[in-house]
């Protein structure tokens, strides 16, 4: 199947990166985006250029959306004269729903909603997903490897979308700012954050590897680093009297609202 891809931002980069990696012919991969450096720097690459989305979209068995959710209307109201229900279009745009892709085509085709984050960058991305009921077996195939090739995938029923921004799609900003927040302190009392910041990193890869492979739940994996008295239980303390998990529970919900908001905004 010919992929192609409306954008050439971050995104479209590390997905692109990951299929030419995993095997993809780079020929087999359309991009079109409005900034000619990055279409030629896919250029060198041996990636197809388009000189406009219709024409992407014309000669594309898969479209990929790689624009922000503002711009959706408008590229859905230029390529729609071109979608069929021969291809398949993949919004990885949050909030932006299958129904509103079929809405702005004018047609029923097939729809993939898709939700990476940015860890596809180095192969370690997250990505949730859910498909609409036409969409072809092969595709769901070539999909769901143009993901899982950097990282883990995950598909759901749409109602879940919305919510699931928060758990993949926006939690890397939310592990970055504990690790600043930790960084900071460290400097504070005069150790080198750049030396520091490999401590953190490793803690923090340490107790992913943890949760996924040691058969605990958090729960347990907490109360095996907390010894009654010691210091971890006097951190853990002040986290819970500032109500830390309320607040990322407030914090997600508030990304899932938004998330609902950004299709009435596009």
């Amino acid at each position: 199947m010919k992929i192609g891809f409306i954008g050439a931002g971050n995104m479209a980069t590390a997905i692109i990166g990951g299929l030419i990696g995993a095997g993809t012919p780079a020929s087999d991969i359309c991009v079109f985006d409005m900034d000619k450096e990055k279409l030629d720097a896919f250029s060198k690459r041996g990636v197809c250029i388009a000189e406009n989305s219709c024409e992407l979209t014309e000669k594309s068995d898969i479209v990929v959306l790689a624009v922000k959710p503002q711009n959706y209307s408008e590229v859905l109201k230029e390529i729609s004269p071109f979608a069929t229900c021969d291809k398949t279009i993949v919004s990885i745009a949050a909030g932006i729903t299958i129904e509103f892709v079929r809405n702005g085509l004018k047609i029923k085709c097939p729809v993939a909603r898709v939700m990476p984050n940015t860890p596809l960058l180095v192969g370690k991305g997250a990505t949730a997903l859910c498909f609409s009921d036409n969409v072809s077996d092969d595709a769901r195939k070539v999909v769901g490897g143009m993901f899982s090739c950097s990282g883990v995938v995950a598909e759901f029923t749409e109602d879940k979308m919305d919510a699931i921004i928060s758990v993949n799609g926006s939690s890397p900003a939310y592990f970055y700012l504990f690790a600043k927040a930790m960084a900071d302190y460290a400097l504070s009392v005069g150790i080198d954050s750049e030396r520091v910041m490999e401590l953190i990193c490793a803690a923090m890869e340490g107790s992913a590897k943890m949760l996924r492979e040691s058969g605990d739940d958090p729960d347990t994996l907490i109360k095996k680093v907390s010894s009654k008295g010691g210091t971890t239980i006097e951190a853990l303390n002040v986290f819970y009297k500032n109500e830390f998990e309320n607040t990322i529970k407030d914090a997600m919900s508030a990304c899932t609202k938004r998330a609902a908001e950004l299709a009435s905004e596009a």
